[in-house]
């Protein structure tokens, strides 16, 4: 019976979420986002996953007042519900042209290195967070003639997830689910000189110990161990949400990458450095990070 009823549950919130995807497809990008960060911001600080956000933000910001830890939490619901907004316009909002760079919703001064990863005849790394629309990340290097593929998870709902595979499919080159298969997929990609990306910055219970924001926990050290084995460049990439729906993107590196007496990259202190940047970038936007997930435990 509650498998039936499981069954059942699952049904329903393929049928909506398909009707809702469908939906927001028939508003322009702007409108989408508008509604569902409106929604977000006002629905959102009465939801369970609030007060992990809470404390969240206190632990990383134990100088800041109440006031400030709500109003930081309000706008951090609003972001998540304009990517919600935004996944099925993300087509449309990547017009970034090359040749009229910086009119219209992306804004980067990047290109230099994007030209520099097509042409260097390596594959490379990259490394996102859930920062701004975190989804853009992944139409960058196919957008700028890189090669690619795209490590992401699928939700458990089938019907959702062909969803999400439909509209990521055309946009963001190879997609490797995390899967037990996702370490030889990921090596797969690199071998055949693919950029591959990943965003790296929630718990991961098999993962490495780090510090971020000056308490241990678990990261994913994956990017690490490719660049241990591969020893090809690794970027990382972030998104700056910016007034007017526009959209900065940030490409830094290659790094320079700790190593070990052996002169082969160091996973701990790499994945640790990978972190630490992390970190800066949140600290610069903290309204536009995903708090609502229990990175410490």
């Amino acid at each position: 019976m509650r498998r039936q009823l499981a069954l059942y549950g699952d049904r329903i919130l393929g049928r909506l979420v398909k009707w809702l995807f469908r939906l927001l497809g028939r508003t322009n990008p702007d409108r989408a986002s508008d509604i569902c960060g409106a929604i977000a911001r006002r629905l959102g600080p009465f939801l369970p996953a609030h007060r992990i956000g809470e404390a969240n933000l206190r632990a990383a910001f134990p100088d800041r007042d109440e006031a400030w830890i709500q109003r930081t939490l309000r706008e951090a619901w609003e972001n998540l519900g304009r990517v919600a907004g935004e996944y099925v316009h993300m087509g449309r909002i990547w017009d970034f042209d090359v040749d009229h760079p910086n009119t219209g919703r992306i804004r980067t001064d990047s290109v230099p290195l994007f030209e520099e990863l097509r042409t260097d005849g390596k594959p490379a790394l990259c490394f996102a967070a859930h920062l701004g629309n975190w989804e853009l990340p992944a139409l960058s290097a196919p957008a700028h003639g890189l090669p690619s593929a795209v490590v992401y998870r699928m939700p458990n709902n089938k019907a959702v997830a062909k969803e999400i595979t439909r509209i990521r499919a055309p946009l963001m080159g190879r997609l490797i689910r995390t899967r037990a298969q996702a370490a030889l997929e990921m090596a797969a990609a690199l071998d055949a000189g693919e950029h591959l990306g990943m965003l790296v910055d929630q718990h991961f219970s098999r993962g490495v110990d780090v510090t971020f924001f000056g308490r241990r926990c678990k990261a994913n050290p994956s990017i690490a161990r490719l660049a241990r084995r591969f020893d090809c460049p690794v970027v990382g990439v972030r998104v700056i949400r910016l007034p007017g729906h526009r959209f900065r993107i940030e490409a830094t590196g290659p790094y320079t990458l700790p190593r070990d007496a052996e002169r082969r990259v160091d996973v701990a202190a790499t994945t640790q450095m990978i972190t630490s940047e992390i970190e800066g970038w949140v600290r610069e936007n903290p309204g536009q990070y995903l708090w609502f997930h229990r990175r410490w435990r």
